[in-house]
């Protein structure tokens, strides 16, 4: 079974494209039905919900302001800390209920090792919630 090429003797004049106008024209119908019929769904049924309180959403973590400066010293808050001094006091900070959070401000100029150091101890300390801070360009 040998397959050949159409001749331009055998067009039966088939047109090879989609039409794309009723497919957009279904879409369009479809979006304004939902648009319309949105709100509609979501207000159908009014209630009142109970209020209460709760303790988990009142009291947000605290968080700690880390720097390290251009030279690799390192400051808990505003104060100068040594590695040690840091390691000990992000123990204390992880075992507080809830874990405060870690903002860590790095200088562009410092060397990477010192970041990294930071970043493995507030790990091997239990320190888990740590967020890099930036400035927008």
């Amino acid at each position: 079974m040998a397959f050949s090429k159409p001749s331009e003797e055998n067009d039966d004049g088939l047109m090879a494209e989609i039409n794309m106008t009723p497919f957009v024209d279904v879409m369009l119908v479809l979006l304004i039905i939902f648009i319309v019929t949105l709100p509609v769904m979501q207000q159908s049924v009014k209630i009142e919900l109970p209020k209460a309180l709760s303790a988990a959403s009142s009291s947000k973590p605290d968080s700690i302001q880390v720097s390290v400066d251009q030279h690799g010293k390192i400051f808990w808050n505003t104060s100068e800390v040594s590695l040690n001094e840091f390691s000990k006091k992000a123990k204390i900070a992880a075992d507080l209920n809830p874990m405060p959070d870690v903002n860590l401000r790095a200088d562009k100029r410092v060397a990477y090792e010192y970041v990294a150091q930071v970043l493995t101890a507030s790990k091997r300390n239990g320190l888990t919630k740590i967020g890099f801070v930036t400035e927008s360009p």
